[in-house]
This record gives C-alpha cells, structure tokens and sequence, in this order.
C-alpha cells in the first residue's frame, strides 16, 4: 500500500550496527529533554530552529510542538512508529488465535533486539497483553493507538495490506511467515 505520509517517528535504518547495550541505552532514552551545553545550541529536526533544550531521537533533536505534532492521536504520548505498526497490526489481524510473542518480532520488521523492546513497552503502555504462554493480544487501548498510526502514515483506517511484508499477490499472506506455538492452531496467513 502507498503511504501518504512520512510525517512520523522512524528509526536509525543502520541502528541494526549498535551493540545491544547502546540500543537499550538509546531506547530508553528516547524522548528525553536535553540540553544545550552553555553557549551552544541544538537545531529541530523538522523547523530547524535552534533550541536551547529538545527532546531526543536516537541523536536527533525536536522542539516540544515539532515532538507532540509527530505523537499520533490515541498513542498516549508514546512515540509510534511502522514498527509498532506492524506489531500491533499482525496481533489485530491474527483472528482468534493469539500469535506468539517470537512471531511477532520476527516479523514485524525491525531486528530482533529492538522488536523485544517495543513488545516490553507496548505491554507496559497497556497496548497488548502477553498471556503465561508468550501469546500476545491486544487491548481496546492499542487498537486506538493502532488506528492513529495508521491514518498517520497511510490516511485511512488500519488493513492488512499495511503490514510490512505482506504480498497481495500472494494470496495476501506475509513473506516468511510461520506460525511458532500451539501445533493444533491453524496458520492465518
């Protein structure tokens, strides 16, 4: 599907080249006002204006208005992304069997290491719940956050086609997809 905005927080496309404590260091401190040392300045990323103080992205900086324009409506301040996109959009379209926590961040689109850590904050959001057995569903709460991500990047209302990897001419199923779980569950996809 074409998307009819780029008007979203992205991550790094090299972030897969960090060590994982600098991925957690960097993820965790996303968001994060920062400030200029004395006598210098910090530039927004989308007004280029120079600020004192900005809020930070995996090393690049927004003014407060740039930062809260970017936020989608229903995502509760937390910074969604195509990543959580597809996280979100494959447990939606996963029916009444719940998929598996290691599907989901296998095939969400972004490298394993950071799949888990915005699987724990999605959970921590409240936008999914993980069951005892790593199968994840989400909340009336995340699907909110899912429709606002959505009409963001694509203008309209959460499909399957909006999925990374998904093939329409494949009989609409997603490249590489296999279920991992309950062997009596039927593959969706």
């Amino acid at each position: 599907m074409k998307k009819r905005s780029d008007y979203h927080f992205k991550y790094p496309p090299n972030i897969h080249e960090l060590d994982l404590a600098t991925m957690v260091s960097m993820y965790r401190a996303r968001g994060e006002p920062r400030k200029a040392a004395p006598g210098k300045y910090l530039a927004c990323s989308i007004t280029r204006n120079l600020l004192k103080e900005g809020k930070w992205w995996f090393g690049l900086y927004y003014s407060q208005k740039a930062w809260d324009s970017l936020l989608t409506k229903n995502s509760e301040g937390y910074p969604l992304t195509e990543a959580e996109l597809n996280i979100l959009g494959l447990i939606i379209t996963s029916g009444e069997e719940p998929p598996h926590r290691e599907y989901t961040e296998k095939n969400c689109g972004a490298i394993p290491k950071l799949a888990y850590l915005i699987v724990n904050d999605l959970k921590q959001f409240g936008f999914l719940i993980e069951d005892e057995h790593g199968f994840l569903s989400i909340t009336p709460r995340g699907e909110k956050a899912l429709q606002g991500i959505s009409r963001r990047i694509y203008d309209k209302r959460f499909s399957l086609d909006m999925l990374t990897g998904f093939s329409s001419k494949d009989g609409g199923e997603i490249a590489g997809a296999g279920r991992k779980g309950r062997s009596d569950q039927t593959s969706l996809f």
